[in-house]
């Protein structure tokens, strides 16, 4: 069987710390492996120019914006691996399930699933061959309504969205679900950005943030926290590197030395790439201990708040906002030995930050999962966004909070409605144009779907995109939900551990991909998407599809809907002929999309209106609120240990997106054919008794006891005494059900308390923990 250290047996593959710049001629090298390896070689290059262009795609990758004009090389690294991963080549047809039993392709590594290329047809389970065979799209969506339609109540089943899904399939999802009867709308908000949402709603009146790309050409100050672009959003070292030669001060805050945010090399840069220059990014550099951003923003706003008058906003203060002596009453009251035990660093270095921040007359705050995944994370982000309101920093040129999300329309499948907690205004409106009553109760968020699931209480499962088993907390326990309900389904791209880890029944619906031309009834079609700065514009496939047996996302949902509902008066079939259609329907539901049709047929389509851009704080006050949050909240989420307790936080590889994993390799942390590797400190290494490279288990520990994730080699590196780092989804097991952001419900997989122990097991299979 294979196992996650097949790319090592011996477990001595090579660790060669990288001491070039981000970027350069080795992003470029990687990008032409990656579409070598996908086969992708003759088809790539010219697909690679249709990428984020005005006529072309929008990257499957991360949800950057464009700019706009666009220029010719509108992509990154990891938007070819993610691109070449879509156009490769190989297949995964029925001849290749007839090979290969499923209890075999669940000992594989998630990198292999991956790579064996494209789904080409539906498949459904079969037990007794333990393998999937083909089964004909009318038969397939038979078999899902028949499901839907036995169970005793829609609230049993439960309905997943992944953010690569486009607007018009989102919308179709939603209304598809809510016309079935339940707010059964888990997405990957639930398990990334939520508490940004939940913290910037209640605070500004927005879940969204408030800058555009302009905004980063007008920065004076650029702040960075929990956050690694380098890998994550590599696009946006342009705008880091064209802000640092101009003289933005970017400051960032990261218990891991990153490269991506010391010095990019830009490939589209001549004179860098010719000449071996690069630029500096960070002009401050701090390393936190993991969860330590609360008393760091806490300490910058003490910092503020006693310069008094001289660095206040005070105009901007007492026009938009409440809560403010309360808030400095806070600080004032809040002592600096707390800070700077819980933030990992010296007053002297908080107030080096707190200069900068009063200097700069403009200010973006960027913030990344580092931040979102934590118990307290809505807390923090209400820190964060008060520290930018102290001096006026919203609504005004080169200033405001800017949550980069990740995938590339998770923004924008939120605007459409996949949420489980609908506001009543826009289930009105649903309401009235499409003539049917939503349901009003609440459904399940991914935490709560889990647990029913697993409870029994959720019998269906259906994935829009993702790979759920993959990508979320407590592996034991969501692996023995999904394997706990009647059918599991799954709309793909790709082979991936959610079709291995499945329902009693479970069916593959394979779907067309954001390369690929949508041919329906009314012609050639085109999706949108939503960047996450609030754009909307067009993504045309120009692909021939992988097979020809594939539909689009619209398409199946329309199918299923009428496969479901079709007494229900939507017209599912007539609505996808021309997604123009579905788009005049989202125009007459969701604000700001009015005139949609034609909006966004402008070059690089239509901004949504923020109001906050405008200083208008659409809350119940009508203004901005500044929330009181305590250094030290005096609970605790775990019990004490016989063992000193490290704080571990989950990342990803450079060679990985999301939970697609490219490689076994992270070039920037120096990492080369392993991924069970966990980043400690010399400090860590010497005080524990441990060599670097020496083998141990991750062992986390809860009120419900101690849980293990094996096998895992010691990297020594630069990350903070107390601190460690390790690759997920290989430490999701780490990781309870029920330690989530507070209100929020994240997982809070960037701070879990562990301690190492030698290891003394045998290499373990990919599917366990």
């Amino acid at each position: 069987m294979a196992s996650d250290r097949d790319h090592a047996p011996d477990g001595n593959a090579p660790i060669r710390p990288y001491d070039k710049p981000a970027g350069g001629w080795d992003a470029l090298k990687s990008s032409w492996d990656a579409l070598r390896r996908q086969d992708a070689v003759l088809r790539g290059p010219g697909t690679l120019l249709r990428t984020n262009q005005p006529t072309g795609f929008d990257c499957p990758g991360c949800a950057w914006p464009d700019r706009n004009p666009h220029s010719t090389f509108e992509f990154c690294e990891n938007g070819v691996k993610a691109v070449a991963n879509e156009a490769t080549s190989k297949r995964v047809d029925r001849d290749f399930f007839a090979a290969h039993p499923v209890t075999w392709l669940a000992q594989q590594t998630d990198e292999y699933l991956e790579a064996q290329g494209r789904l080409t047809e539906p498949m459904a389970y079969d037990a007794d061959s333990d393998r999937y065979v083909p089964i004909g799209w009318d038969e397939a969506f038979a078999k899902v309504a028949a499901a839907l339609q036995a169970l005793s109540s829609p609230d049993e089943a439960i309905f997943y969205t992944s953010g690569r899904t486009s607007n018009e399939a989102a919308f179709l999802y939603q209304l598809f679900v809510r016309a079935y009867g339940t707010n059964n709308l888990p997405d990957c908000s639930n398990m990334c950005h939520e508490p940004s949402g939940v913290a910037m709603t209640e605070q500004i009146g927005s879940g969204k943030g408030s800058v555009t790309l302009d905004d980063f050409e007008h920065a004076e100050a650029i702040f960075v926290f929990g956050q690694n672009p380098g890998t994550n959003h590599p696009r946006m070292l342009g705008e880091l590197r064209r802000a640092a030669k101009r003289g933005c001060r970017i400051v960032v805050f990261n218990p891991l030395r990153e490269r991506g945010l010391e010095r990019f090399t830009d490939p589209q840069s001549p004179a860098e790439m010719l000449g071996g220059g690069s630029t500096a990014i960070a002009t401050h550099y701090f390393q936190p201990r993991i969860g330590g951003d609360l008393a760091v923003v806490t300490g910058i706003a003490k910092v503020v708040a006693e310069r008094g008058d001289d660095a206040l906003d005070r105009a901007f203060i007492d026009a938009h906002t409440v809560g403010f002596d309360a808030f400095v009453a806070h600080l004032r009251a809040t002592d600096w030995d707390a800070i700077e035990r819980e933030s990992g660093l010296s007053r002297a270095q908080i107030e080096q930050a707190a200069e900068v921040y009063i200097d700069s007359r403009a200010t973006i705050a960027c913030w990344g999962m580092g931040l979102t995944q934590h118990r307290r994370s809505v807390a923090t982000i209400q820190a964060l966004v008060a520290l930018l309101l102290m001096r006026g920093n919203i609504g005004k040129p080169g200033a405001g909070p800017c949550p980069v999300r990740g995938h590339s329309n998770v923004q924008g499948d939120r605007t459409m409605g996949i949420y489980e907690k609908p506001s009543e205004a826009f289930l009105d409106a649903l309401a009235a144009e499409f003539g049917f009553a939503p349901p009003r109760a609440h459904g399940f968020d991914t935490v709560d779907a889990i647990q029913a699931m697993h409870d029994g209480r959720g019998k269906l499962f259906f994935a829009m995109g993702g790979n759920f088993a993959a990508a979320t907390p407590d592996a034991a326990l969501t692996h023995a939900a999904l394997r706990n309900c009647a059918l599991t389904v799954q709309v793909s791209t790709k082979l991936n551990r959610s079709h291995v880890v499945h329902g009693r029944a479970a069916l593959i619906l394979p779907c067309l991909g954001r390369t690929e031309i949508d041919q329906q009834a009314g012609g050639l079609q085109a999706v949108t998407v939503e960047d996450s700065m609030s754009m909307v514009h067009l993504s045309s496939g120009m692909n021939a599809p992988a097979s020809r047996a594939l539909l689009s996302e619209p398409a199946i949902v329309a199918r299923l809907g009428a496969a479901t509902l079709p007494d229900c008066g939507i017209p599912w079939l007539e609505l996808v002929e021309d997604y123009d259609r579905i788009r005049e329907r989202i125009a007459r539901v969701v604000p700001g999309f009015e005139d949609f049709n034609a909006r966004v047929r402008a070059p690089g389509g239509f901004h949504l209106h923020h109001p906050c851009r405008e200083r208008v704080f659409p809350t119940p006050e009508g203004r901005t609120r500044f929330f009181v949050h305590a250094v030290i909240d005096g609970t605790s989420a775990t019990p004490s240990a016989s063992k000193p307790l490290l704080r571990l936080m989950t990342v990803r590889s450079h060679d990985q997106y999301n939970t697609t994993v490219y490689s076994a390799n992270d070039r920037y942390r120096g990492v080369h054919g392993l991924r069970r590797v966990c980043f400690i400190s010399r400090a860590d290494l010497d005080a524990q008794g441990f060599a670097d490279g020496e083998h141990v288990d991750l062992v986390s520990v809860w009120d419900d006891g101690e849980r293990v994730a094996h096998d895992f080699r010691l990297v020594e590196y630069d990350i903070p005494a107390g601190c460690l780092a390790s690759y997920f989804p290989e430490t999701n097991a780490l990781v309870p059900l029920a330690h989530h952001a507070d209100r929020a419900r994240t997982p809070a997989s960037k701070s879990i308390p562990v301690y190492l122990r030698r290891s003394t097991t045998a290499p373990i299979p990919a599917a366990s923990a």
